[in-house]
């Protein structure tokens, strides 16, 4: 981490510092090879882990970046040798924040480019996606180095109006996500019920149901005994609307009406809306200044430095759900499958059967399983086992390669998502900076950050009322 902070400032590079450089080479590198090497992990989801990695050393490098506490510990370090400056002009603050993640916001733009229409890690393309690790880091590394010679009026632009849009849109990306994956768990409980009559399945829908709604009840009332004391009118705002419009939601999404056009709604899908939406306005009122007396949190002792690493946490949480949730949509460009099989026949009277001598031995042989699935002999998986019986499963760096017969996720939306939580980092960093600060700074301690929070609990609630409403408004639509 050293290198990476001291790379675009450091005239005269110490053994130290060539040391710390190499190992944050290998940072991502390795960590692709580790969870290659582990027999549960596969190539995909090892290559996401190493993405999410590099995100999360970009964001600790910004966030150090906010003050000149880094700087002073790197001039420390040199014996007072070095005097840190970028072009005569602090190393921190605003610009460099939005220096170095707009570095990795290129480096992720770039990728999504080169990467699109790759159906499968046979397109040789895919290599960049999940190897080369040692050269994709040295380019991003490069990247950072190269902001520092762009204009800083070139960023303040980029982080007023073309960041600030990213954010946004990743934010409410988040929120979309975060809605369809209510109704994925209720929807997948709900088979699992009626295909087996599973009491443990039952339990566990109803036990997580009532475990939410009490939470967010639990969360509403702390909220109200610390942060909504008198003259705190924004934060007793905020929770009252929230309460109600909880309240709301539950009772809707009963509603016999809603009930007869989505049968599959219900208070499960509810109570995950609700105990989100609810952390986010506890996250709001939690995370405000202190100015008006109505946050306990920065008074008490001990605690500032917990709620930035917890906020740190929840943040590289959030991105990387949103990442992987985003990457694996029906918004994919291939939408390909690795469970998916192509049908012999169709219901036009096609007989279904082999009319061509197969060119290869291995098309002769998925020839044979495809008729084989096609009458119900084998499973439809059969065809993914052959796959990788064929090519031995190899990625070439001793793992497993599960995207032989077709990625796992579309690799140019997955960068495309990177580079929007690079945004919503920068953003969420440069909004009013305390310049006065000397130690580490902490992360969303704003107005503009809790009214974030605020108003994307309620977009999340109005995101789920029409996921309910729709079916009802335009039946014609949501039929099927």
């Amino acid at each position: 981490m050293g290198a990476l902070l001291s790379l675009p400032l450091l005239a005269v590079p110490s053994v130290g510092t060539l040391m710390s450089f190499g190992a944050s080479c290998c940072g991502a590198a390795a960590c692709s090879a580790i969870c290659n090497q582990c027999g549960i992990f596969k190539s995909s989801m090892a290559t996401r882990i190493a993405y999410a990695f590099l995100l999360l050393i970009n964001s600790i490098i910004s966030w150090l970046m906010l003050t000149p506490w880094a700087l002073k510990k790197l001039e420390h370090l040199t014996l007072d040798y070095v005097n840190i400056s970028c072009q005569g002009k602090q190393c921190y603050g605003y610009v460099a924040v939005q220096r170095v993640n707009f570095a990795l916001g290129l480096f992720h733009l770039i990728l999504s480019i080169l990467l699109l229409g790759v159906k499968s890690s046979r397109d040789g393309r895919a290599a960049l996606q999940n190897g080369y690790w040692g050269p994709k880091v040295i380019v991003w590394l490069a990247f950072v180095v190269l902001t520092f010679f762009i204009p800083e009026t070139f960023f303040q632009v980029w982080g007023q109006y073309i960041a600030l849009a990213g954010a946004m849109l990743f934010v409410l990306l988040g929120l979309i996500l975060l809605v369809d994956l209510a109704h994925t768990w209720a929807e997948y409980c709900l088979e699992k019920i009626e295909e087996n009559d599973s009491r443990g399945w039952r339990v566990l829908l109803i036990g997580s149901t009532l475990g939410m709604f009490t939470a967010s009840f639990a969360m509403t009332i702390i909220m109200y005994i610390f942060f909504a004391q008198s003259g705190c009118a924004m934060n007793q705002a905020a929770i009252t609307v929230n309460l109600i419009v909880l309240l709301i939601i539950t009772a809707v999404s009963v509603h016999p009406t809603v009930q007869e056009y989505n049968p599959k709604a219900g208070l499960a899908q509810a109570a995950m809306v609700s105990i989100y939406c609810t952390y986010l306005t506890m996250s709001a009122v939690s995370m405000e200044p202190d100015d008006r007396a109505c946050n306990p949190l920065i008074r008490a002792r001990g605690t500032r430095t917990a709620s930035i690493v917890l906020g740190a946490i929840v943040t590289m949480l959030t991105i990387a759900y949103t990442t992987t949730r985003a990457a694996t949509q029906g918004i994919a460009l291939n939408g390909n499958s690795s469970h998916a099989y192509n049908k012999l026949g169709d219901e036009d009277g096609e007989h279904g059967l082999v009319e061509q001598q197969p060119s290869s031995r291995r098309e002769m042989r998925a020839e044979a399983l495809r008729a084989a699935v096609e009458a119900g002999s084998l499973p439809a998986n059969a065809l993914d086992d052959s796959d990788d019986d064929d090519d031995d499963s190899d990625d070439g760096r001793g793992g497993k390669d599960d995207e032989r017969g077709g990625t796992q996720y579309n690799y140019a939306l997955f960068h495309v998502i990177f580079l929007l939580a690079t945004t919503w980092v920068a953003t969420l960093l440069t909004q009013n900076i305390d310049y006065e600060a000397t130690g580490v700074a902490a992360v969303g301690r704003t107005y503009w950050a809790s009214w974030v929070k605020i108003v994307s609990s309620w977009v999340c609630y109005a995101i789920y009322s029409w996921s309910l409403l729709a079916p009802v408004v335009m039946p014609g639509r949501f039929g099927n």
